[in-house]
């Protein structure tokens, strides 16, 4: 990728086109090293609308000599793609050495890496889902850049997910972190920072601050948590912190501000948990915090920051499962040692309990319902059944990433909750993300969408301290969908789909307005002076009124309605019994005419008439069709004798077509095998014979209408058309030139044509007619005497 990047056509090329030259690389076919693709599917790729790839990239890409584009024409010669060839590619094919000599194996591991980043999502025909990459979603303004850098950075990832960043001086208000991404972008460290930036606030990279011993910001780790979780390792022993050596209390050193010194011992507990900063968004590099001041004594072992498993929000919990640490860490302890669960510390929560504070009241299993019962050692309240609850409950979210995004805002109350209600939460929240998943054009928005709910209702409540009933208030309101209106991707009069307002819900409100308006006017026209409380009661009783008739109108409706699918469906289903009694009829009338016998030869279970004996009367009915083409062709109408005669020579002919070509397939069979199964050789004769005659009727029609095409009526109609073909207003300036006399030759040729076939048909009717008025024909000779095989005469 470096080597195609480096490229002197890419030199200042805006960030799209050069994800596009990758992407097209990576799609690239070993073989013919020509992909095939859209403009809107390119654009997808790299995160652009259709039009934006079209009139911008599409061009770059053919200016910068790098990429070949042809467009794809399609069966009427309109535009359906593009054909385009990545020209340094096919160029280092078979060269020994050269990076982009690249092998079927690296072409496949190389779409494989583009589609687990930056993939767009796919839903085949047959019901599966290809999911997004981890940035296939982010798409508009600045979307190919962040791609370009996140596919730069996971392959500077190693397989612990820690990028090495550049040495040397760089902007200290910027930071490292930011400077390695610009220079792998190639651009200013400013807008290396605001691609960062974006990247962490997708949870896509994770920048750790580590903290010298004095508890300051210094030097920072850039991370990318899915290159870890992709070789089975967690981020959560690479991310700990590194502790600057203490100093010697003895000594001091003018340059190091306040160095830290030795924690007391001490068996007091600790007042406060000190968490290591995981986010960038209160800290700064070195150079720019305040003055460093005296360190104070370490009350407490550092904690490990919140592990990320996959990159996805709503992971900030450790290991076991514990909310993080707060005020009230050393008051709400049990006499037991265990943490009792007292209170909350959701990022949701505006106000969290004082530090100081006693809790009031024991922990309550929900399902159970019981609250303490007794107190334990110390005086201190004591639920009855916690520890078994606790034991059979699950500490931290599912493992499923969805579950993990979903109920990311709610880790606190799901500690809270016992086995067998985390069990039904979970369920609740796999069947609400799989229905908004089917509200959503693009896969994989759905786990988004419920943390988004249940985020906006914990705020609702104040936070997840306010929540006294953790499983109650999940199932029947955080996990729950609040239609204002008759939309199904309406909640709380937001769109699902689009995240903005819901237009049905402002039509209701207008709906509900205009009839409050027109009510207030018939009651001022109607009842005029009234005062204002009174105008108001009324106006408030001929409202109630209203609601009431749209009601009882509502129930009507819904009445015939379901009285309605309840007709349809009897009609549906009487209509497939009858079809199924049609069919069962069909088969059985079937199997009565299978079990009659041939009504020429008699052989039984023929269906009426048996394979031989159909091609002999096909064959017999083939031979009067010759014989009427050729008299139609040659014959003269008015004379019986002629027509006979003509007649007589095309059977002839027929016959003696037959007899040759019988003669053929037996210099091809194996005449014993025919000998000893006279009905495999009846079969293979009567065969012979109707192909034979359906060739030979082709061949009649095709010599009476060459013959009939030299009449004079074809001629003169030849003529015509010849003629007015020429005298065309495109013709007229060059009537003898190339163009003029290719097409009026293939006028005049259309023309005879037409009234050769015209004449043919005129002549068969005339003949048919005759041949039905005359009811002294002699009957014509059987045409299978022509078969002088022993077994055939038998």
């Amino acid at each position: 990728m470096r080597t195609l990047l480096d490229l002197d056509g890419l030199d200042g090329a805006p960030d799209a086109v050069r994800l596009a030259v990758l992407v097209l690389a990576s799609r690239t076919p070993s073989d013919n090293g020509v992909v095939k693709i859209r403009t809107c599917e390119l654009g997808r790729w790299i995160g652009m609308s259709a039009s934006y790839t079209a009139s911008e990239v599409v061009p770059m890409l053919r200016r910068s000599g790098v990429v070949s584009v042809d467009t794809e024409k399609g069966e009427y010669r309109e535009d359906i793609g593009l054909k385009c060839k990545v020209l340094p590619l096919w160029a280092a094919q078979d060269v020994v050495g050269h990076p982009l000599n690249l092998t079927r194996k690296e072409y496949a591991t190389l779409q494989r890496l583009l589609e687990a980043v930056m993939a767009p999502g796919w839903k085949h025909r047959d019901g599966r889902v290809t999911p997004a990459g981890l940035i296939g979603t982010r798409t508009g303004r600045g979307a190919a850049t962040d791609r370009l850098a996140l596919l730069l950075l996971v392959l500077e990832a190693r397989e612990t997910g820690r990028v090495r960043q550049c040495g040397g001086t760089v902007d200290t208000k910027r930071g490292r972190a930011a400077a390695t991404v610009a220079r792998l972008l190639g651009c200013k460290a400013s807008t290396g920072e605001r691609v960062l930036e974006r990247l962490e606030n997708q949870e896509l990279v994770l920048r750790v601050r580590l903290k010298t011993g004095s508890g300051l910001a210094n030097r920072s780790k850039l991370m990318v948590p899915a290159v870890a979780a992709a070789h089975g390792r967690t981020i959560a022993g690479d991310v700990q912190e590194d502790r600057a050596e203490a100093l010697e209390p003895e000594f001091s050193d003018p340059d190091v501000a306040a160095g830290p010194s030795e924690a007391p011992e001490t068996e007091a507990e600790p007042q406060v948990n000190v968490l290591s900063v995981t986010d960038v968004a209160g800290f700064a590099e070195p150079d720019v915090v305040a003055d460093l001041h005296t360190d104070h004594p370490q009350l407490v072992t550092p904690v490990v920051p919140p592990r990320l498993d996959c990159g996805f929000s709503g992971e900030g919990r450790g290991g076991e499962g514990r909310r993080p640490g707060r005020a009230c860490v050393r008051e709400d302890q049990a006499a037991d040692g265990e943490d009792a669960a007292a209170g909350s510390a959701s990022p949701v929560a505006k106000d969290g309990p004082l530090r100081g504070e006693q809790p009031k009241e024991s922990p309550v299993d929900e399902q159970g319902g019981q609250r303490a019962a007794g107190a334990g050692a110390g005086g201190r309240l004591k639920a009855v059944g916690w520890e078994k609850a606790r034991q059979q409950r699950r500490v931290g979210l599912p493992a499923r990433p969805a579950l993990q995004v979903a109920l990311g805002p709610v880790a606190g109350l799901w500690a809270q909750l016992s086995g067998w209600q985390q069990d039904q939460v979970q369920a609740a929240a796999e069947v609400e993300i799989k229905r908004l998943e089917g509200l959503l054009e693009h896969p994989g928005g759905g786990p988004r969408l419920l943390a988004d709910r249940l985020t906006h209702r914990l705020e609702e409540a104040g936070g997840e301290a306010m929540v006294t009933g953790p499983y109650g208030w999940l199932i029947r309101r955080g996990l729950v969908q609040r239609q204002a209106c008759t939309d199904r991707r309406c909640d709380d009069g937001i769109r699902l789909d689009t995240g903005g307002e819901c237009e049905m819900c402002g039509n209701v409100v207008h709906i509900r307005r205009a009839r409050r308006a027109k009510i207030a006017a018939q009651v001022d026209r109607e009842l005029p002076g009234l005062a204002a409380g009174e105008r108001r009661r009324v106006l408030e009783e001929r409202l109630r009124e209203q609601v009431a008739i749209e009601a009882e109108d509502l129930a009507w409706r819904q009445d015939r309605a379901r009285a309605e699918q309840a007709r349809r469906d009897a009609a549906r289903a009487a209509a497939r019994e009858r079809v199924e009694r049609e069919r069962q009829e069909a088969a059985a009338a079937d199997a009565v005419r299978q079990a009659l016998p041939c009504e020429d030869c008699g052989r039984q279970r023929s269906a009426g008439l048996c394979e031989v004996c159909d091609h002999r009367r096909q064959t017999e009915t083939l031979i009067g069709e010759a014989g009427l083409l050729a008299a139609a062709g040659s014959a003269d109408l008015a004379d019986p004798g002629s027509v006979a005669a003509v007649t007589s020579e095309a059977r002839a002919a027929i016959d003696s077509s037959i007899a040759a070509a019988w003669h053929e397939f037996l210099q091809i069979t194996d005449v014993a095998a025919l000998e000893a199964d006279p009905g495999v050789a009846r079969d293979a004769y009567a065969f012979t014979a109707f192909e034979t005659a359906r060739q030979a009727v082709q061949e009649f029609q095709d010599t009476a209408l060459a013959e009939l095409g030299r009449t004079e009526a074809a001629e003169v109609e030849a003529r015509r058309a010849f003629k007015a073909e020429q005298g065309r207003p495109w013709f007229q300036h060059n009537p003898t030139g190339a163009d003029a006399v290719a097409a009026t030759t293939k006028a005049a040729d259309a023309a005879r044509e037409r009234v050769a076939r015209y004449l043919l048909a005129t002549r068969l009717e005339k003949l048919r007619e005759q041949t039905a008025a005359r009811t002294d024909t002699a009957a014509a000779a059987p045409w299978t005497t022509g078969c002088r095989h022993s077994s055939c005469a038998r």
